[in-house]
């Protein structure tokens, strides 16, 4: 098991191990009707007491994600979230209800001046933060990430967090609400750096997908690339009405 680090500067224990809980819970980690580990497991886990680990869990079974029965363990009842990303679902919801499993992994994470005055350094002035992350679908690469963020946004945000916890959530955390959402589409050749990250041949076309987060102010916070291989998986996009 690999033992996860959660530390009292960054607020209660127990509200994020709550948050990390959620995260596995939207990407079908824990997949709905099934139980979440034990809570001898999760102490073990996140190196907490078993009153920290019993209040995430009361959290997330308040929310409504988790139900707990005497001698039944703790299972999964809901795995939809409320987004201001769309009044429809998210991908991920469309993915995890189809039984998929999503996982994420951090490949790096740097400062970066502006040097080639491509876009995503013009929009964060000299330097900005980037982040590279990499999506996988039922352990198949599937999403390769990039994220500029200022770099003030970063201070309070550990790598190690940026594994098990969403982007966005941990924005969220630090006090910024994120109210305002661009997304662009096109269709791109993968470049050598995709090929060998997506394991997808040359020439293959993929969905690119620029995103732009802005607070209420109106002031840009983050900006992403996505790149989707498509040949395994297509973009779904529901709308409720």
């Amino acid at each position: 098991m690999v033992k996860v680090n959660v530390s009292r500067k960054k607020g209660p224990l127990y509200l994020q191990i709550k948050n990390i809980l959620k995260d596995r819970i939207l990407h079908g980690v824990y997949p709905i009707g099934e139980n979440i580990p034990s809570e001898p497991q999760l102490e073990d886990e996140f190196h907490v007491s078993k009153i920290t680990v019993r209040n995430a869990i009361k959290e997330l079974v308040k929310d409504g994600y988790l139900e707990t029965k005497s001698g039944k363990g703790t299972k999964v009842i809901r795995n939809k979230s409320i987004s201001k990303l769309s009044k429809g679902k998210r991908f991920t919801e469309v993915l995890v209800e189809k039984g998929h499993k999503i996982r994420k992994q951090l490949l790096g994470a740097e400062v970066i001046f502006n040097q080639e005055g491509t876009e995503e350094y013009q929009l964060f002035g000299e330097q900005c933060f980037r982040i590279e992350r990499l999506y996988y679908l039922n352990d198949v690469p599937y999403i390769y990430y990039k994220h500029y963020l200022t770099i003030q946004l970063m201070e309070d945000i550990e790598l190690s967090d940026l594994n098990v916890q969403s982007l966005y959530g941990l924005i969220e955390a630090q006090g910024i609400s994120l109210e305002k959402f661009r997304d662009q589409f096109s269709v791109t050749v993968a470049s050598s750096l995709l090929e060998e990250k997506l394991g997808v041949k040359k020439g293959t076309n993929l969905l690119k997908r620029s995103r732009y987060s802005y607070d209420e102010a109106g002031n840009l916070i983050e900006y992403s690339k996505g790149y989707y291989n498509t040949e395994i998986q297509d973009y779904v996009v529901n709308y409720d009405i």
